[in-house]
């Protein structure tokens, strides 16, 4: 044979012809545990054979069918061989699995083109979701979208609304381009929302939907003719306009720029009477003895009166009474007028609007004008409320009380609510009671304080209990466990064999929901709570894993994150940074979440230090109302909190012990370290329905108080009031913006109901306990799977496929030198992914990462996609998901 092949059977040396391939075996994927079936038909052909990979296929693999070309006389024959996924996943070759047909005949031998074998999948994920679109008309829309990974590579469809697109029969649409749609010159039947859907033998899978808005900006209508003079005598104006209606403005385009009327002077010419001149010399006597002299009325000529004003006697008298008349009734009207402005006013001060100094006009602009930042090196007197650090500082309002709700702000009343503001070195709190901080706890009250009744409110504030930590205990044993704190993104992962055999340890977990011990030097603020896990003295064999939500959005290229630890003196030690590499412990950080393996407990948080103006926080910014069932007075409670599940659920356990309701969805700021403030107002409040108390509608909060506000919610109080008891409902919206940065704003529709009884709560009822989960109930990888993968990945392979290649399939890809000294380090990453996944729901992010690697162990072998569904609905059963 050519090429050194040693053949299964001889070759008949019998004259003939070289064989003919009429079928060549194609290339083929196999869909799950599926075996697929390679054929082949050649003539003249005595024997054919399978060669895969280098390698003859046994010869009872093989089934063979022989017939007769009629036409031709000569002999067929058809081959066919299965090839199972095992065979596919045990092939480690520089190329795919491939095999290909060699068939003899009388003369000699022939071989098929090569076929190749794949194993079919396709990735969950889209490596690129479509994001939605705010485009004007005729713009041009592209929407990216790549499709998960897959074999064979996935097809792409797009659909607007659930129907799928068809861009062969609309030409301004294109998908052909790297699976893109592009919409080349938008219209409004364009907006709605667009979904990727990718699809190949295996599954298919669907994107985020994307919304594509198609606005029209508005554009003037062309003016109309200037209209006449409105005076018939002397200067006067005309005008002319034009309408924003050519286009109208659609879908939120903009409203056309510039003005819509326009003015000019005119001067029509008033008539004038005539006067004589001067008489001229008399002329010669004539002779007929006569004489005369002239003069002419030109001193000035007369304009004549058009028409219609020249009036009989009668009529002008008439006239003069109507003036007269009409002046006495504009005298009426304005004594009238003056009297009810002194009237509002009276009533007015309640709300404490009266001015007491000239410059609380120039402070409430400083907070109305964007532009200008306030300076507050000046004291100043404003009127109206300000953004206060907690919603029971605004309270503490009185007329003998100097107290300080805002580190560095002294708030002195002037009268109901006029506060003065200056600035101090230091924090004071003066007061009988209270010589610390104010309570933070559950019993705040919000309703509205008036000036003839806050003493019994003051007298009450030594019964609020305070609440300075969130905790929940459980006891563990050798087989591990897990410790949640639900609705605050903390937890707890001990593993397996973390605690010796025949022991058990009560572990306890807490959140410092008092004001932080760790102070922030220079630049650094607190992105994350204070976690407290304990006790202290106990020492783990196997590292730990805990779970702290932040509130950065994370960039290597604008944070420099730190973990940080408490010592038994009090003060915080940096522990590592967490893009150092270290080998005493490892962080992994997540959009939302930062996950660290520890050896020994403490408290812990994260800090971040800005490394350029473009570092962001994010902040969660929601509104609140509650109702006084025998007032007209409504107030809306807008909180900014940093964006961690345990700050924001503070604010809802609060709001909840007071009746409030939740207005509207929060959501999310992108604050940005740019030293520019936040601005929050009210707006489109309806008009003849609600108003809201003057120098009120706008409020502004420093820089220093978002960026280093601790984790102490900061909120904004607004009072408005209704017209009347039969205004039920109230619809306005709520501006959050960071000058030169991000706005959220916040659509406000509710109903505002009369009896206490019948207030409506969104939230959940309160759960004092949280049960900790042990032994194999809390883990979603079970015990058998696990001993199987960390016995495959720990040896090392020589084709790398170990627990390196482990990590790098989950996302961990630095600081590897941290798990090489541990004794199991595919233990130890696992762990990681137990303690990162525990809220995704399935296995399926394992299942692919094992899938990926190519299982080449036998111990591998027997973990199929069956067992891994069974372990995470086991999993979920248990746990009640």
């Amino acid at each position: 044979t050519d090429n050194g092949e040693v053949l299964p059977d001889s070759i008949p040396s019998a004259p003939g012809t070289l064989p003919h391939f009429i079928e060549e075996p194609d290339d083929a994927y196999i869909i799950k545990s599926n075996p697929i079936a390679l054929r082949c038909k050649a003539r003249p052909a005595m024997q054919i054979f399978f060669k895969c990979n280098g390698e003859w296929v046994h010869q009872n693999e093989h089934i063979s069918e022989e017939s007769l070309d009629e036409s031709s006389g000569l002999k067929v024959r058809e081959v066919f061989i299965n090839v199972t996924r095992q065979q596919v996943e045990d092939f480690h070759g520089p190329e795919d699995y491939w095999c290909q047909c060699v068939a003899w005949s009388h003369l000699g031998t022939s071989k098929s083109r090569k076929a190749s074998v794949r194993i079919a999948y396709l990735r969950k994920n889209f490596e690129q979701d479509p994001q939605g679109r705010e485009v004007p008309i005729e713009g041009m829309i592209v929407l990216h979208c790549r499709p998960p990974e897959g074999v064979p590579a996935a097809e792409v469809e797009w659909l607007k609304n659930e129907e799928p697109i068809d861009s062969e029969q609309d030409e301004n649409i294109d998908t052909r381009a790297d699976h893109n749609l592009i919409i080349r010159q938008a219209r409004l039947s364009d907006s709605g929302n667009y979904t990727c859907m990718a699809a190949n033998i295996v599954a298919k899978r669907r994107s985020l939907s994307a919304t594509v808005v198609v606005y029209v900006n508005g554009g003037w209508s062309s003016w109309t003719e200037w209209s006449a003079c409105n005076v018939r005598c002397g200067r006067g104006w005309q005008k002319r306009s034009r309408t924003c209606t050519n286009p109208a403005p659609l879908n939120g385009g903009a409203f056309c720029e510039g003005m819509s009327v326009q003015k000019i002077t005119c001067t029509s010419l008033c008539p004038v009477d005539g006067s004589w001149e001067v008489w001229s010399e008399w002329s010669v006597c004539s002779p007929d003895c006569e004489h005369l002299r002239i003069r002419e009325c030109s001193a000035p000529p007369p304009n004549k009166k058009p028409l219609h004003e020249i009036k009989p006697q009668s009529i002008e008298n008439a006239s003069d009474i109507a003036l007269y008349s009409g002046l006495g009734a504009a005298v009426v009207a304005v004594a009238v007028l003056v009297i009810g402005v002194t009237l509002y006013r009276r009533s007015q001060s309640d709300y404490g609007v009266d001015v007491i100094d000239s410059s609380a006009l120039t402070g409430n602009s400083l907070l109305l004008n964007s532009a200008m930042q306030p300076d507050l090196t000046v004291s100043r007197t404003y009127s109206g409320p300000i953004c206060l650090q907690d919603p029971l500082d605004k309270e503490l309002m009185t007329e003998s009380s100097l107290f300080n709700p805002l580190s560095d702000i002294k708030v002195k009343v002037q009268s109901s609510f006029m506060v003065s503001l200056g600035v101090s070195e230091r924090a004071e709190y003066h007061g009988k009671n209270h010589s610390g901080t104010f309570p933070h706890g559950n019993n705040r009250s919000f309703s509205t304080m008036h000036p003839r009744n806050k003493t019994p409110y003051i007298q009450n504030l030594s019964s609020l209990p305070t609440r300075t930590e969130l905790r929940t205990t459980g006891v563990f044993g050798h087989l591990g466990g897990r410790l949640v704190m639900p609705n605050t993104g903390v937890s707890l992962l001990i593993p397996h064999g973390a605690i010796p055999e025949e022991n058990s340890w009560e572990i306890y977990m807490s959140i410092n929901q008092g004001e932080p011990s760790l102070q922030s030097d220079g630049s650094e603020v607190l992105l994350s709570p204070e976690v407290t896990c304990g006790p202290p003295d106990i020492i783990v064999t196997t590292p730990f894993a805990l779970t702290i939500p932040h509130c950065a959005d994370v960039s290597s290229e604008h944070w420099n994150i730190h973990l940080k630890k408490r010592t038994q003196q009090g003060k915080w030690e940096e522990v590592m940074s967490v893009e150092d590499e270290s080998t005493s412990c490892y962080c992994l950080l997540d959009p939302f979440a930062c996950h660290v393996l520890l050896d020994s407990f403490g408290t812990y948080a994260l800090t971040g230090e800005p490394i350029t103006d473009c570092a962001v926080k994010q902040l969660k910014v929601a509104v609140f109302g509650c109702m006084s069932c025998n007032s007209l007075d409504y107030n809306l409670r807008v909180y900014c909190v940093d964006n961690t599940p345990c700050a924001f659920q503070e604010v809802v356990s609060d709001e909840r012990h007071q009746g409030g309701q939740l207005l509207e969805e929060p959501k999310l700021l992108h604050f940005k370290g740019n030293t520019f403030s936040l601005q929050i107002s009210v707006l489109d409040i309806p008009p003849f329905l609600w108003r809201i108390k003057p120098f009120t509608a706008c409020q502004e909060v420093p820089f220093s108080r978002v960026w280093c506000s601790n984790r102490q919610p900061l909120h904004c109080a607004f009072s408005l009031e209704r017209y009347t008891p039969t205004t039920t409902q109230l619809s306005c919206k709520i501006c959050i913006r960071q000058l030169k940065g991000h706005e959220q704003i916040l659509q406000v529709q509710t109903s505002i109901l009369e009896s206490e009884g019948e207030t409506i709560t969104f939230f959940a009822q309160e759960d004092s306990s949280f049960p900790a989960q042990t032994g194999p109930k809390a883990f979603k990888i079970p015990y058998s799977i696990r001993q199987r993968i960390c016995a495959t990945f720990d040896t090392p392979n020589a084709k790398g496929k170990d627990w390196q290649m482990l990590a790098q399939k989950n996302s961990i890809n630095r600081n590897l030198s941290y798990f090489a000294t541990q004794s199991s380090p595919s233990a130890v990453i696992l762990n990681l992914w137990e303690a990162r996944h525990q809220h995704d729901g399935d296995l399926d992010s394992l299942a692919c990462a094992l899938e990926e690697i190519g299982r080449t162990h036998t111990k591998l072998s027997n973990i199929t996609e069956s067992q891994l569904d069974e372990a995470d609905f086991n999993y979920s059963r248990q746990n009640g998901l």
